[in-house]
């Protein structure tokens, strides 16, 4: 485990953006039922917190792709964080929609950006990997050149490290799911049942909890 991967970690257990509740699991959007919910717009509210995952950012960037001359977000939970990272990087900032505006210029990319542009694009959580992957084609399409994506913190499902590899874009994070699971047990935040708990629901989390039968 690298030190920004546990500090990212800590920083999230530790403003509750993560919870972990193997014994009152949260249901999503989408039916499943997990031992996990992840909001890192947390993030944004605690300045020592937001500076910490800017710099990381950056930092990463600066080692990666030091040819990047855009910074992308992804709406709407990575648009502040992409452009705290332009701006400390000093480069222009787009973002990216799910989709077309159904009004006005029908935009899906909002900014200035040019074709043939090197564009690097921030998220804040991968779980499947749709929605983020729905920004790397759109940017695609408009002409940029997508080196990567860089998020705050992954599930680490197969099926997002599937999505990703078919569609070659290549994923970093500052922190993700195993490391989390650790640390939080090594500091006592949850105990060994619920560490194998949360392994579990990461095999299959489209069936975990769900009642047998369906």
């Amino acid at each position: 485990m690298n030190d920004t991967a546990v500090k990212t970690a800590e920083w999230l257990l530790q403003i509750k953006a993560i919870k972990l509740q193997p014994a009152k699991p949260f249901t999503w959007a989408s039916g499943w039922r997990s031992p996990i919910y992840c909001d890192n717009r947390m993030t944004l509210s605690f300045p020592v917190v937001r500076s910490f995952i800017r710099d990381a950012f950056a930092a990463r960037v600066r080692q990666l792709y030091p040819d990047a001359s855009l910074i992308a977000g992804v709406a709407t939970g990575a648009i502040a964080h992409g452009a705290l990272v332009a701006d400390c990087l000093q480069l222009p900032f787009i973002y990216v929609r799910s989709g077309a505006k159904d009004h006005g210029l029908g935009n899906q990319i909002e900014g200035y950006f040019e074709k043939g542009q090197k564009v690097v694009v921030i998220e804040d959580l991968i779980s499947t990997g749709g929605s983020s992957l729905g920004a790397v084609r759109a940017l695609r399409e408009a002409g940029c050149e997508v080196l990567g994506m860089i998020a705050i913190f992954t599930y680490g499902f197969s099926k997002a490290t599937d999505a990703f590899a078919a569609e070659k874009c290549r994923l970093d994070t500052l922190s993700d799911y195993s490391v989390l699971v650790d640390m939080a047990a090594d500091s006592g935040y949850i105990t060994k049942g619920d560490v194998e708990t949360l392994r579990e629901w990461r095999r299959e989390p489209s069936v975990w909890g769900q009642p047998e039968g369906r």
